[in-house]
C-alpha cells in the first residue's frame, strides 16, 4: 500500500458541528433580518432544507426567504456562508494527529471531494491540514465529480500510484466506498450512523481505527 485518499465532509470535516456553529453565529449576525423567528426552528429549517450538504446553499436561501418573507437577498447570505464557514470548521477526533502519522509512516496522502472548488478549499486550510496532503482533487476543479471513476483515476495519476496500491476512506457508501472499489481500490467506509442498513468489508468508527486496518491490510 502506497497512497491512502480521503473524502473531506463527514469524513475528516464534522460537517453537522460546523454547520451548526456557523449558523449559530450567522443567526446572531442577521438578527435584524430573521431575529422574529426563534432561533432553534430556523436552524432546524435550515438543516433540513440543506440535506447533508447536497444541496447547494443558493436553493437554501431562495427557500428560506420566500417561506419566512425575509427582506433579504440570496446572494448576502450566500456570500456570508462562502465565506465565513472556514473560520466554523471542526474535525473529527484526532484527525491532524492521524494524518500527520500516516504521513510519518511513509504513506502518500490524497483527497477526492465533491463540492466547489474554493469554498471546498477553504475548509481545508480552516482545518489546517491542506500542506499534508500531496494530491487535494476538488470536484469542481476538475469538471468531474464522485462517483464518476474517472475522478478516482484522476487523482491516483497524480499520486502515481495504481489502484491496488492505494485505498480510499470515506462516509458516503455509493460515492465513496462502492465508487472506489469499482476503480480497483480497497474501499473503507467510516461508518455514518444515519445509514444503518449497508455492509462494508472494511469499517472504521473512528479516524485512528485506520492504522488497525493497515497492520491487517499488509499481513494479508
Amino acid at each position: 500500500m502506497k497512497a491512502i485518499l480521503f473524502d473531506l465532509d463527514e469524513t475528516i470535516l464534522n460537517r453537522e458541528s460546523s454547520l451548526l456553529a456557523f449558523l449559530n453565529d450567522q443567526y446572531e449576525r442577521f438578527h435584524s433580518v430573521w431575529g422574529h423567528i426563534e432561533k432553534s426552528q430556523l436552524i432546524k429549517r435550515i438543516v433540513e432544507l440543506d440535506a447533508r450538504g447536497y444541496v447547494w446553499k443558493d436553493k437554501v436561501y431562495a427557500q428560506l426567504i420566500e417561506e419566512y418573507k425575509l427582506d433579504i437577498s440570496v446572494e448576502e447570505l450566500l456570500n456570508d456562508y462562502t465565506e465565513r464557514f472556514q473560520y466554523f470548521v471542526i474535525g473529527f477526533p484526532k484527525y491532524k494527529e492521524v494524518l500527520y502519522e500516516i504521513k510519518r509512516q511513509g504513506y502518500m496522502l490524497g483527497m477526492i471531494t465533491n463540492g466547489k472548488d474554493g469554498f471546498q478549499r477553504a475548509n481545508i486550510r480552516g482545518l489546517g491540514i491542506e500542506n499534508l496532503f500531496d494530491v487535494i482533487v476538488v470536484s469542481e476543479e476538475v469538471g468531474m465529480k464522485k462517483p464518476d471513476k474517472n475522478i478516482f483515476e484522476y487523482a491516483l495519476a497524480k499520486l502515481q500510484v495504481s489502484p491496488k496500491e492505494a485505498l480510499f476512506i470515506g462516509d458516503n457508501p455509493t460515492n465513496d466506498v462502492e465508487a472506489a472499489i469499482n476503480v480497483g481500490m480497497i474501499g473503507i467506509w467510516k461508518r455514518d450512523y444515519l445509514i444503518e442498513s449497508y455492509k462494508s468489508k472494511y469499517i472504521i468508527d473512528k479516524l485512528e481505527e485506520v492504522f488497525d486496518l493497515l497492520k491487517q491490510l499488509e499481513k494479508n
